[in-house]
This record gives structure tokens, C-alpha cells and sequence, in this order.
């Protein structure tokens, strides 16, 4: 007797060609529902509708088509419980040897514009995740393909072992099923989660689900393992980049490129460049041109320039492709490149080149593994409002002078507590990240910037708890200073600005980055 294959899918590549095989080569026969059936059909190979295999229709437009004993016993029977055999003989149902199903495209109808919540409802499949859940716990006895990916592997499986599938195939295959069927609820629920009116709350129940882009060599050093994972069925992000050159990206190049990416997002209506190294911005700078950009973010700190990851918000023309292959690179992203760029970085080839047209896009939260759990929280995405920051001191900042307070403090933001920032010119001068305490900072940041602090300005990511760190600014030549405020001690540091004549501007908000 003929075995039996149930095919139901959304996504109908490599359809025809799986069931032409299975009916011609392996003497399957096939029932499937809705437009599956009527492609099958059309393509001339013999398949019976569900609605004829069950003896009943499909109601409520379309919502139930395989939600029926027929289906379910078939797929769900032990082949070796006798009880269960008995089931089937008396209901007249036959086993079902092959589930084939993937479901309704959920996401991909989401990511459109304007779709409504009723819309969305519609698309969320019922009958395809119970047949893949059932499928994928009876591996046993069946097997379940879920991705037309799995086709060709099934098909040899069935050439190189007599007709059958192995256990070993199976159960991998069953693990696909269940991954999938958990990712589609996942997307589900975070959609509903979304669609709710207080969407800054995080929920109770919050869950990660990826599949695998690639194996990555190793992770920070070469006796860890990684692999990189993207979110949803849809490609977004560092998933949907091209890479126009370049060795494969390896697990710090993904973490840099990330920081970079958010790093020059901050700056919009002009050129600007972005050079980091490890996830620490060591120039970044706003120029007329892109080339113009990339100079001074590059002579803000050319030694720490050598070997990093350069971040772009305008398409690499022909000038700053010369000036980007003067250097080793690790990396460079921008949302473009010309011909003529293209031709010039090929000369560096190993340098990793990628161009993603939508910077802006990035996570809403942010989440870090901690033993026994993870922590999430809302992306750091508040956008600074220089109207609503007051200013401490008797000197008032010039337009220009706000204007130079507002780039450090962009820059600031993206650099690890302790984080002070000097710059001048709208180009970082000097940088201090992550010290263990502010004054640290401040001083590794003005060492850097040398004589060029002089008639800078100095941007810190928290408050100065004592007026130590305004009085080493004052010393170097600093000319104004943005900090958030909010330290008991608010009022020593802007007696001591006061004091030596500088302008502070206190912004009411601050960016720690651990």
C-alpha cells in the first residue's frame, strides 16, 4: 500500500519538485489543502484535498481545514502499539508517513505599513503549528519538513536507505519543527505585547528566539565558541547588509560594527564619521564632505585608528574610498558606495566592506545574560533636546558654543562609563572611557587632546560629584563643560566653573554605557 504525505505549506518553493518525487519516485500518495492542493494539481500530479480525505469541508473561511481526527490520528498514531493500529482500522484512517507544512507568513505580514491588528489576527496559523507540533513529537514513527530548505536532504535520506528516513533525520527534523513553531509564537506575542497601549512597559514573560546566520570561528578569543543569530523571518539589520568585500565577520567585528552603527546614528544632516575601537569611539567627527569627515576622525587619533572599524553616514565616494585604503582597517560600513569606491577599496580585498542602506534600524531593548537569567531594558534612544538643558553658570554658551556641547555630548553617550569626551571643531580631541573613576577619565581624555584643549570643550556622561574633574578641565584650557547634573554636589562644580570663567550646561540627563 501507497504511504501517505501531507502536504500544506505557505511558502511553496521547491513544492512541485518534492512532490513529483515522492509520487513518481516513491510511490507516495498526497493530500494537501487550499492553494497547496489546487499548485499541486495544476502542475498535473495526482493529490487528494484535505476536505475529500476528511469528508468535511473547510468552514469558516478557511480557519478550520485539518483540524480533524483523520489528520491528527494519522499523524499522531505509534506504529508499533497495537491499540493505536486498532484506533486507525476502526476510524478509517491511514498513517501518515510525511508532514510537510510551513506557516502563514506572520511576520512578513506585520513588517508592512498600516496593517491593522485585525489583519494581523488573520494571518496567525492554528492548524499548521498543531500539525507540526504533532509531526515533530511523533518523529518516531514520521517525518516532518518544515523548511523547503529540507527537501533535497529528505530525498537522499529516502535514495540512500531503502524508501525510509533515519531516526537520526527525523529527530532533527522533529527539533526544526518545534524551533519553528516556537519562533512563530514568539513573534506572535511580541506583536501583542507591542500592539498594547502602554508599549514602554516590558512584559512579564520575555523570550529570545534566533535562527543561526553563520558559525563564527570563535567568539572574543579563539577558546570560545559563537555563532550569530538573527531575529524574525525577515532579514533586518546586520543580517540584511550586503558585504560588498572582505574576510568573514567574525564575533568582535559584529559587537564593533553594532556600536558603530548606533555611534552615527546620532548625526543625520551632515557627514560624519565614526572610527572605534573595541566598541569605544576613538574619533568621530562632522565635516562638509564624507572624505572630510573621515580626515578628522581619523587625525583625532590616527594610532588608534590603525586596525579599527569605521562607521560612515553617506555613501563612500571615490575621495574617501583613497583615503580609507591609506590605513589597515578592519572593517567599514556605510549606506552606499559608488563604482569608482568599489574599484578603490578592492585593493585593500581583505578589508570588510558592508553597506547598510538603513542605519537607523536597531533594537528597541537591549539584553545581557546574567547568571541564572538575562536582564532587558529599553534602548538608550532618548534624543538630546538642547531647549530642555539649563545653563549653571553666569557665562552664557554662544550658538556655536551649544552647538560644539551638543556634538560631545552625542559622542559621550556612546563611550563606556567613566566617559569624558574633548572636542573642538565638531572632531573628538580626546577620549576617556571606561576608568574607575571620572577624574581618570578626564585626564586620559585631556592628555590626549594636548595643546588642542585649549579653547575645547569637555562632555562627561555623569555627574562630578567634586569639582576635581572642572578644575583639571579649567587647567587644560577647556572652554565649556556638559554634564548631566544632579550630584549633592552639583553646586561646588558650578561655583569652580564659575570661578575660572567657564560655561556649564547641565542636561538633566545621563548615558552610562557598561
Amino acid at each position: 500500500m501507497a504511504r501517505l504525505a501531507l502536504l500544506s505549506v505557505s511558502n511553496k518553493t521547491g513544492l512541485i519538485d518534492l512532490a513529483r518525487s515522492l509520487v513518481e519516485e516513491f510511490n507516495f500518495d498526497l493530500i494537501s489543502s487550499g492553494g497547496t492542493a489546487k499548485a499541486i494539481k495544476d502542475a498535473g500530479i495526482p493529490v487528494t484535498k484535505v476536505s475529500d480525505y476528511t469528508g468535511s469541508p473547510e468552514i469558516l473561511g478557511g480557519r478550520v481545514k485539518t483540524l480533524h481526527p483523520r489528520i491528527h490520528g494519522g499523524i499522531l498514531a505509534r506504529k508499533d502499539f497495537p491499540q493505536d493500529l486498532t484506533d486507525l482500522e476502526n476510524n478509517q484512517i491511514r498513517p501518515i508517513d510525511l508532514v510537510v507544512v510551513n506557516l502563514y507568513p506572520f511576520e512578513e505580514t506585520i513588517a508592512k505599513p498600516g496593517v491593522s491588528l485585525p489583519e494581523a489576527i488573520e494571518q496567525i496559523d492554528i492548524g499548521g503549528p498543531a500539525m507540526l507540533r504533532a509531526a515533530s513529537k511523533n518523529f518516531a514513527h514520521l517525518t516532518v519538513l518544515c523548511d523547503p530548505a529540507q527537501y533535497d536532504e529528505y530525498l537522499q535520506e529516502l535514495r540512500q536507505n531503502n524508501g525510509e528516513a533515519s531516526l537520526e533525520f527525523r529527530q532533527k527534523s522533529a527539533l526544526k519543527g518545534f524551533l519553528h513553531t516556537a519562533s512563530y509564537d514568539q513573534a506572535i506575542a511580541s506583536y501583542l505585547i507591542a500592539a498594547q497601549n502602554d508599549a514602554s512597559a516590558l512584559p512579564q514573560q520575555y523570550s529570545l528566539a534566533g535562527k543561526q546566520v553563520q558559525s563564527l570561528r570563535y567568539g572574543e578569543n579563539p577558546h570560545q565558541s559563537a555563532a550569530w543569530y538573527e531575529t524574525g523571518s525577515t532579514s533586518t539589520g546586520w543580517a540584511a547588509a550586503s558585504k560588498l568585500q572582505g574576510k568573514e565577520l567574525s564575533y568582535n567585528n559584529l559587537v564593533d560594527l553594532e556600536a558603530a552603527r548606533r555611534i552615527i546614528t546620532e548625526f543625520t544632516d551632515t557627514p560624519a564619521a565614526a572610527i572605534l575601537k573595541h566598541t569605544n569611539p576613538c574619533g568621530v567627527a562632522l565635516g562638509d564632505t564624507i572624505k572630510e569627515a573621515y580626515e578628522k576622525a581619523f587625525n583625532a587619533d590616527a594610532v588608534s585608528a590603525f586596525g579599527g572599524i569605521v562607521a560612515l553616514n553617506r555613501p563612500i565616494d571615490e575621495a574617501t574610498a583613497s583615503e580609507l585604503t591609506k590605513t589597515f582597517l578592519e572593517c567599514v560600513v556605510a549606506p552606499g558606495c559608488e563604482g569608482d569606491a568599489q574599484a578603490i577599496l578592492a585593493a585593500k580585498s581583505k578589508v570588510r566592506v558592508l553597506i547598510l542602506p538603513d542605519l537607523n534600524s536597531g533594537p528597541k531593548e537591549t539584553v545581557k545574560a546574567i547568571a541564572g537569567g538575562f536582564l532587558v531594558q529599553a534602548s538608550d534612544d532618548i534624543i538630546a533636546d538642547t531647549s530642555q538643558w539649563k545653563v549653571a553658570t553666569e557665562r552664557q554658551p554662544s550658538d556655536s558654543e551649544l552647538a560644539e556641547l551638543l556634538f560631545a555630548w552625542k559622542v559621550c553617550k556612546h563611550v563606556k562609563s567613566n566617559a569624558i569626551v574633548v572636542s573642538r571643531d565638531r572632531a573628538t580631541l580626546g577620549v576617556g572611557a571606561g576608568q574607575m573613576n571620572r577624574v581618570g577619565s578626564a585626564k586620559i581624555a585631556l592628555e590626549q587632546a594636548g595643546d588642542l584643549a585649549k579653547g575645547a570643550f569637555l562632555a562627561s556622561d555623569g555627574f562630578f560629584p567634586f569639582d576635581d574633574t572642572v578644575r583639571a578641565a579649567a587647567d587644560a584650557g577647556i572652554t565649556g563643560i556638559v554634564q548631566p547634573g544632579g550630584s549633592l554636589r552639583d553646586q561646588d562644580s558650578i561655583k569652580a566653573a564659575n570661578e575660572l570663567g567657564l560655561v556649564m550646561v547641565l542636561t538633566g540627563v545621563r548615558h552610562f554605557l557598561h
